[in-house]
């Protein structure tokens, strides 16, 4: 097959990734590749050069890696944000594609930056304390050693925009946005200050070319995969901090939900690990009781018996439970499953649905005796807790009507690996 046409064909499947991540994780009007030339460049060419999205990909010699460029140099973006979250964020999205990103967490800091160092491009959020962003932009365009550099406003709604285009404002972003579609407008308007530059450079031999093209295509693999991870601890920290809030509701402390996750952890790990490859079944260990958020507090919290219609109501919190998370991608199957069942019992007289024996989900059987292991060793509103030994006695006399015999084989062999997570929770 001639070079120029798998040349041309991978430069196509590069842009339909692309494509595809903007269209998936935030939408993009439209998406502009420079189409390669056919091979031929002119003479006295000393490096080679692709063009991607605007911005130029330079040949580092001996075949090390391209990095992105602008009118010559790395390219360079400034962001502007209060919240160290969103900047470490998109510091560690552009950082795999080589772009250069340095952090201000104020007008101030940011000002002083700009004087050290021109950025090509200055990601801006409105609602910054002291001065606010618009203020900022607005003096920033009326500097002329400044007024060239593009300015991208993050924003919260359309007064704002209207402001910042007052401002003199180059784009806009609403929040929440996808880091992906930040970087497209940012190397969009930076290739536009440098293109000039960008014209004069003539196109690299097609093999060349064609090495290069193909380390974009996994440059771009390795930002969705990097977006994917952050994205993934982003929830993993929100799923925490609700299961924790329930806990306070429920009268419940110390951590319960990573202690019962971690128990149930090393049990499936010795029963069925082949459970891990769904994510959501440790979200579901996690989120076991998020029912609760629907059930009274004087319910949840209350020190003496339950009357026949208050223990019928906290008898719905697994059902509440699924419809929650059920339309929740991370947890769907597995995760869902465990909401609803993890208080069904072996012999058939659990709750919500009766089932039994093996009718029960496997990560429900499993998570059940993590579950009881946690109450029996915790204080709860109505007892105090009871000793390490007695519980792990009560769930062994629970084998074959509330739990299934072969979890509780498991959990006795296992019982030392199981105690320490509860003496590493204790001693911290």
């Amino acid at each position: 097959m001639p070079g120029w046409i798998l040349l041309t064909a991978l430069a196509t499947l590069a842009g339909s990734l692309l494509a595809l991540l903007l269209v998936t994780l935030g939408k993009i009007s439209s998406i502009t590749w420079t189409k390669p030339e056919q091979p031929g460049a002119a003479p006295g060419v000393d490096r080679n050069v692709a063009s991607t999205a605007g911005t130029t990909i330079d040949a580092a010699p001996g075949g090390s890696e391209p990095v992105y460029r602008l009118a010559g140099h790395p390219f360079h973006m400034l962001v502007v944000d209060d919240d160290p979250h969103l900047r470490a964020l998109l510091r560690t999205s552009f950082e795999l594609a080589d772009i250069e990103v340095d952090e201000a967490d104020s007008v101030r800091s940011a000002a002083q930056q700009i004087a050290a160092g021109r950025p090509d491009v200055i990601v801006l959020d409105v609602a910054m304390p002291e001065t606010d962003g618009i203020t900022f932009c607005r003096e920033l365009k009326s500097e002329p050693v400044t007024r060239s550099i593009p300015v991208i406003l993050l924003t919260g709604d359309t007064i704002a925009e209207a402001d910042g285009r007052s401002a003199g404002a180059d784009a806009f972003l609403r929040k929440p946005f996808s880091p992906l579609e930040l970087l497209t407008l940012a190397e969009r308007l930076g290739a536009a200050q440098g293109e000039q530059v960008l014209s004069s450079h003539t196109v690299a031999p097609p093999d060349r070319q064609l090495a290069l093209y193909a380390q974009d295509f996994r440059r771009l693999l390795e930002l969705e995969r990097g977006q994917r991870i952050l994205l993934q601890d982003a929830y993993r920290d929100t799923v925490v901090a609700l299961a924790r809030a329930l806990e306070s509701k429920d009268g419940v402390t110390g951590a319960h939900s990573e202690r019962v996750r971690l128990y149930a952890n090393a049990l499936t790990e010795s029963i069925a690990p082949s459970l891990f490859e769904e994510p959501g079944l440790e979200y579901g260990f996690i989120l076991h009781d998020i029912g609760k958020i629907g059930i009274p507090e004087t319910v949840l919290r209350k020190a003496g018996p339950l009357t026949d219609s208050e223990r019928r109501l906290i008898e719905t919190h697994p059902i509440l439970g699924e419809q929650m998370v059920g339309d929740a991608a991370l947890l769907r199957g597995q995760g869902a499953r465990v909401v609803r069942s993890h208080h069904e019992r072996w012999d058939g007289r659990g709750y919500p649905d009766r089932l039994a024996g093996e009718e029960i989900p496997l990560g429900a059987r499993i998570f059940s005796v993590a579950d009881a292991l946690d109450a029996i060793t915790s204080d709860r509103p109505y007892r105090p807790a009871s000793t390490w030994n007695e519980a792990a006695a009560e769930i062994a006399a629970g084998a074959g009507t509330q739990f299934d015999p072969q979890v509780v084989d498991v959990f006795l062999g296992r019982e030392e690996a199981l105690r320490r997570i509860f003496w590493e929770f204790n001693v911290n």
